[in-house]
């Protein structure tokens, strides 16, 4: 019999609010009260989370998140899938520390007393991309103010004059959403707002000193709700859950600022077991993680989209682009990173393993997105220091570079979403009876790509190679004469 999900089916626990989180929606849910719910239960942390609706919405024409919450006390169920060890894995958890939910647009008497609470210790936020923006002259008094950098200014002020400035009243603050340099750029913007309507130095000093902003890099595929699969999943958990949120196994959330060890003791989670590392700065992190796994993403998107290719999983169930992409990220990728040999190979395993996952649904299509500015960022940093570290040429980066050029060029049948003119640009100059000035036109005069990659000596030459293979023998081909299969 399937019950219904809330605190009379359920036996909760209380717990005081520490954290105040800025969204609801299914990452947050996934992933850091997903965490919270994990620590609290080892007992390393004894933290409830209350969850603040970050845009107004006024035109609602459904139930909003916020209203599905309260239906169900602020519970609901996470199912992960994926593989671990090459082999299918499930685990699915009731994750119960969120102790209460609100929008401050229809109840800003509750925001306001989470925000002025003692015991309130960190601010959680996903506001997506858009989010952390500078609204110069946005109203701090108004309740809320708009924007999300403004809402924070007006927060931090507020408990700065109600704790008459006591330095242990200040806040861990903690971004997730997906840009670099995320904290940092929050603190830039509370710091203008500060400025601009003249809050007063002893304010600026002790949002300095007191408070600190976190920049972080999370991981973690999470499609949301199953819509095609709840029937089976109620049935599964014996619960009518409507907030269900499907993600992967894997996670990753790495937290780092100039205040990292203060977040480290007010959110432990690495003692939970939970892949989640504090350091000074994220930046060595992310270029890691960004040219393993979203190198190893844009390098392989071009090869399998032309080999049929329409999901991650399919692309590695070809045994082809799977030894591909694993040769090129043992090769080329990790020699270049300056970090242990035996820690990068297990962290790259870990990462490339997601790529097996037969139960996310993860489209090469999506991931094209935007292809020639990725390339340069993901791919292109390997390619300069095969070359200047170690006087090669890295051959599997330029096979891919080569794919995609095919893949934007005037014969694929594929209609790239990226830049039309750039786009454009490439067909319109497409000579595949001079492949090679064609390449040299496209990296040196195009405007395309902001380094000339010609200072890779015998990279135009090697990329107009590959580029003659795949035009005169299909993707499939030229990729086994590359393999020398």
């Amino acid at each position: 019999m399937i019950k219904q999900l809330n605190k009379s089916t359920v036996e909760t626990v209380g717990r005081p609010v520490r954290i105040l989180q800025f969204g609801e929606g299914n990452f947050l849910r996934a992933f850091v009260d997903w965490q919270i719910d994990i620590a609290n239960e080892k007992g390393v942390m004894d933290a409830g989370v209350a969850v603040c609706q970050p845009i107004i919405d006024p035109e609602r024409k459904v139930l909003g998140m916020i209203d599905l919450m309260h239906r169900q006390d602020n519970m609901y169920h996470v199912y992960l899938e994926g593989i671990e060890n090459k082999r299918p894995k499930k685990d699915v958890r009731l994750v119960k520390s969120i102790m209460d939910s609100f929008n401050p647009y229809v109840d800003y008497a509750k925001y306001e007393a989470y925000s002025l609470s003692p015991e309130l210790k960190i601010t959680i936020s996903n506001t997506t991309e858009a989010g952390i923006r500078y609204e110069e002259g946005d109203d701090l008094t108004a309740c809320p103010p708009k924007s999300y950098p403004a809402k924070m200014t007006a927060l931090l002020y507020k408990r700065f004059k109600h704790f008459n400035g006591d330095p242990t009243k200040g806040l861990c603050i903690i971004c997730c959403e997906l840009i670099e340099n995320n904290g940092s750029t929050l603190h830039e913007y509370v710091i203008r707002h500060a400025e601009y309507h003249k809050l007063g130095q002893d304010f600026i000093d002790w949002v300095e000193n007191s408070c600190h902003f976190c920049d972080t890099l999370v991981d973690r595929i999470v499609p949301g709700f199953p819509r095609e699969q709840i029937g089976e999943i109620r049935e599964e958990i014996g619960y009518d859950d409507n907030l269900v949120v499907k993600a992967e196994l894997y996670h990753l959330w790495a937290i780092g600022g100039p205040g990292y060890k203060e977040v480290m003791k007010e959110l432990p989670l690495d003692k939970a077991g939970l892949h989640v590392v504090f350091m000074p700065s994220i930046k060595q992190f992310r270029d890691k993680k960004v040219r393993i796994l979203n190198g190893s993403h844009t390098g392989m998107v071009p090869i399998a989209l032309q080999m049929g290719c329409e999901t991650v999983m399919d692309a590695f169930n070809t045994p082809d682009i799977e030894r591909f992409v694993n040769d090129m990220v043992a090769e080329e990728v990790i020699p270049m990173i300056d970090e242990d040999r035996d820690e990068l190979k297990k962290f790259a395993a870990g990462i490339l393993e997601r790529f097996y996952n037969p139960f996310i649904k993860h489209m090469l299509r999506s991931i094209s997105l935007n292809s020639l500015s990725k390339w340069e960022a993901r791919n292109y940093p390997t390619v300069r220091d095969n070359w200047f570290k170690a006087q090669r040429l890295a051959e599997r980066e330029a096979f891919t570079f080569a794919a995609l050029m095919t893949l934007y060029g005037p014969n694929s049948g594929f209609e790239p979403d990226d830049t039309r003119e750039f786009v454009d640009y490439i067909c319109a100059n497409w000579d595949s009876a001079d492949m090679e000035a064609t390449i040299a036109k496209i990296v040196k005069e195009s405007g395309i790509f902001t380094v000339d990659f010609s200072e890779v000596p015998g990279f135009i030459g090697t990329v107009a190679g590959y580029v003659r293979d795949i035009e005169t023998l299909g993707i499939k081909d030229a990729l086994k004469k590359f393999l020398g299969a």
